[in-house]
């Protein structure tokens, strides 16, 4: 294995990857069409202002996604032997820390509001030599930024979890979190319709607690894999079921008696050790632990940077 091992994603992989950087620009687009709609029908609307501030904030994770695509496959150097794997990582983290900061603004501004027994005036609009009130036309707009949330976030979903990557999956649920937005807005819009003042600062109160959620959630995931938590699934929801795998395979081989792995998460990728003890009179070992350790990497195209060593004895 050479020192400095640049890391290149599998074609099929390469392919979906490079159809996650055109969903992104296209998410981009969506989000910059979306602000500028919402910011000229915003109104006094405290919902219109909570999905505004959050459309906003769906250009971080696309954004962040992009720049990491241009830094994650540097190749390594004398500065960074390990490569630039972990730029997906920070951000991640950096999209994470966004989303909780923003959406503890909008709990704060909703709930500041609500105390205040605030009632948002929602005027008339005139187009075209007509005049209806405002809220109407915040909630077409509403309901067509909708749309294209939910595909997209669909379509990065899927790509996310193919590709064990983080950063894409966080986007796709800020997308998911964006047309929840919409419909909370809707509804806090048509209660001031009929009448209910509180409606829409409640309606912007639970926007800002989704989004409160999902920064938990994920600033929380993105410094653990910071931290070289174990690797897990994208949503984080279970460990990820590679590195026991992988161990069950190397323990298959008949001139290992034991053996123990350590993986941590480096962007896509996952790098670590195996540790393993060889039968006593084992021949060849050192053509032996370097096929092992191409055995390894040829399991899965995560296993990226694995150091394989031999022990007397591993202690429990």
């Amino acid at each position: 294995m050479r020192m400095y091992d640049r890391f290149e994603l599998p074609p099929d992989k390469a392919a979906l990857h490079r159809r996650a950087i055109r969903l992104e620009w296209w998410t981009i687009v969506f989000f910059a069409t979306a602000v500028g709609l919402l910011a000229v029908t915003l109104g006094q609307s405290q919902a219109m202002k909570a999905a505004w501030i959050e459309d906003m904030l769906g250009l971080v994770p696309p954004a962040a996604f992009l720049i990491a695509a241009r830094y994650r496959n540097r190749t390594p150097n004398d500065r960074f032997p390990y490569g630039y794997h972990r730029s997906v990582s920070v951000a991640f983290l950096a999209g994470s820390v966004a989303l909780l900061g923003l959406g503890g603004y909008v709990v704060y501004d909703s709930i500041v509001r609500l105390l205040a027994r605030e009632r948002p005036p929602i005027g008339l609009v005139e187009i075209l030599g007509h005049r209806f009130w405002l809220g109407w036309l915040m909630i077409v707009v509403l309901l067509a930024t909708m749309v294209p949330a939910i595909l997209l976030g669909r379509a990065k979903q899927r790509i996310a979890r193919e590709l064990h990557d983080k950063v894409l999956f966080a986007d796709a649920e800020m997308n998911r979190a964006d047309w929840l937005t919409a419909g909370a807005a809707v509804l806090g819009i048509a209660g001031i319709a009929v009448g209910l003042w509180w409606a829409d600062a409640v309606a912007a109160l639970i926007i800002g607690a989704d989004i409160v959620r999902d920064g938990v959630r994920t600033t929380r995931g993105a410094v653990a894999d910071l931290m070289d938590n174990k690797p897990r699934v994208v949503d984080g929801s279970r460990e990820h079921p590679l590195p026991g795998r992988l161990l069950s395979a190397v323990l298959d081989h008949d001139w290992i008696t034991d053996a123990r792995l350590r993986l941590r998460e480096e962007g896509h990728v996952f790098v670590g050790e195996l540790i393993v003890v060889p039968s006593p009179g084992t021949d060849r070992l050192v053509e032996r632990l370097e096929a092992l350790e191409r055995f390894a990497r040829d399991f899965d195209w995560r296993v990226h940077d694995l150091v394989v060593a031999p022990v007397s004895r591993i202690d429990t």
